[in-house]
């Protein structure tokens, strides 16, 4: 190794040649080192880095894993990453090869942590992240094993009780803001799309089409590092575009022409998450409706859907969902007595095959179109989005609001 003076600038560089991680060959120059040793040390580690061989220490091996997931990893998600690892894996294990680390080792720092009485999700978010970084050294930089597969995992998803207003609570809750005011507008948008907040943030007078009642939902906002910066959706079924109601429409077309000639592409509600936060807790307090997140609105949203018969698939596409299973872990327990509104159909049809009258009280006479469970499915709407009406069971015994005090 070498480094070399820059007479004109009075700083250190380095120039030399690397082999990366598929063996190719590459050149490197980095100038404006202080120092000869600062230098110096740059070349070795950037060396050692680039070859990712599985002698290298954590600390240096983290920089690999976010070098590669750079593309892949929202920079929201990257800073959360980042700030678990230096926080709980790196004062352990920053200076330890990865691949001298044991099972052993890592039963050891699971204690460590459990003892600091983390919750549950929280024990569950480090763990993920101690084991996503072996998992990419074995699968990319074949590591011969990972240690996490041989301990048990800490931590566990915590089963809390959905939260979610009815549409009682939710208009009692409105009853504390002015209406037409860009808090009320912003609510009325979260409660009757389910948009995330967000993507509530996000919209411009651009993705809403006044004339068809469509909302195009297609990036989020958030801010960092004192930056506002707005990105594409969560996931790439986040990209989406739902139907608003006419009265939603006109809310929103009236609160836009108040504003003093919006360019199309900027913010209708140039607000950040702590603003929104602050004025559903004043809200809240105003009007004594129990207490919720913010993100608890979409669920109120998921919850008055159900309330009205739509099925999952529908609040999938409704919600940008990237997989049904999602939908149904996320709400299927909102969905009273299915069970029973299977059995019935079936019920149903083997009467109307058999020609039997005495197995179902609510057949009158042979006129099949009397002969109607008021509980079965309705399938008649559009297969293609499966849009099945419940009819009146998920009001039956005060439906999904008559169990939420």
């Amino acid at each position: 190794m070498a480094a070399y003076k820059d007479e004109e600038r009075g700083t250190w560089y380095v120039s030399f040649y690397y082999e990366d991680w598929t063996g190719a060959k590459k050149r490197k120059v980095k100038r404006g080192f202080r120092t000869k040793k600062e230098a110096l040390n740059f070349e070795a580690e950037y060396k050692r880095t680039a070859k990712a061989d599985m002698d290298m220490t954590m600390g240096e091996f983290v920089e690999v894993y976010f070098r590669d997931k750079s593309q892949s990893l929202k920079d929201r998600s990257i800073k959360n990453k980042r700030d678990t690892m230096n926080a709980q894996l790196l004062p352990y294990f920053k200076d330890r090869p990865m691949n001298s680390i044991t099972p052993a080792e890592i039963i050891q720092w699971q204690n460590t942590i459990i003892e600091k009485g983390y919750s549950d999700d929280y024990l569950k978010t480090i763990q993920n992240q101690m084991t996503a970084l072996f998992n990419h050294a074995k699968n990319i930089y074949n590591l011969a094993d990972n240690p996490c597969d041989k301990v048990k995992r800490m931590g566990k998803t915590s089963k809390k009780k959905m939260k979610f207003w009815t549409i009682e609570e939710y208009r009692q809750f409105m009853t504390g803001i002015e209406p037409g005011s860009k808090y009320y507008v912003l609510f009325e948008l979260l409660f009757w799309t389910g948009a995330r907040e967000g993507e509530a943030l996000s919209i411009t007078p651009a993705d809403i089409d006044f004339e068809r009642n469509l909302l195009h939902i297609n990036k989020t906002y958030y801010r960092m590092h004192g930056e506002d910066v707005i990105t594409s959706p969560k996931t790439e079924e986040s990209n989406r575009t739902i139907s608003i109601p006419e009265f939603l429409k006109k809310e929103i077309q009236d609160y836009i022409s108040r504003l003093y000639e919006l360019p199309e592409d900027e913010r209708i509600f140039p607000m950040v998450h702590e603003a929104v936060q602050h004025k559903l807790k004043q809200v809240v307090q105003k009007t004594g409706v129990k207490k919720i997140r913010v993100h608890d609105i979409r669920h109120s949203h998921a919850a008055f859907l159900i309330n009205k018969g739509v099925q999952p698939l529908m609040i999938k596409e409704r919600f940008g969902h990237t997989d049904i299973r999602i939908t149904l872990n996320t709400y299927g327990h909102l969905y009273p007595d299915q069970q029973k509104v299977v059995a019935d159909m079936l019920d149903d049809e083997n009467i109307k095959s058999s020609g039997s009258t005495n197995n179902r009280s609510n057949v009158t006479n042979g006129d099949e179109s009397t002969n109607v469970n008021p509980r079965q499915v309705d399938y008649s709407r559009d297969s293609s989005r499966e849009q099945q009406i419940i009819g009146e069971n998920s009001l039956e015994n005060g439906g999904i609001y008559g169990t939420e005090k």
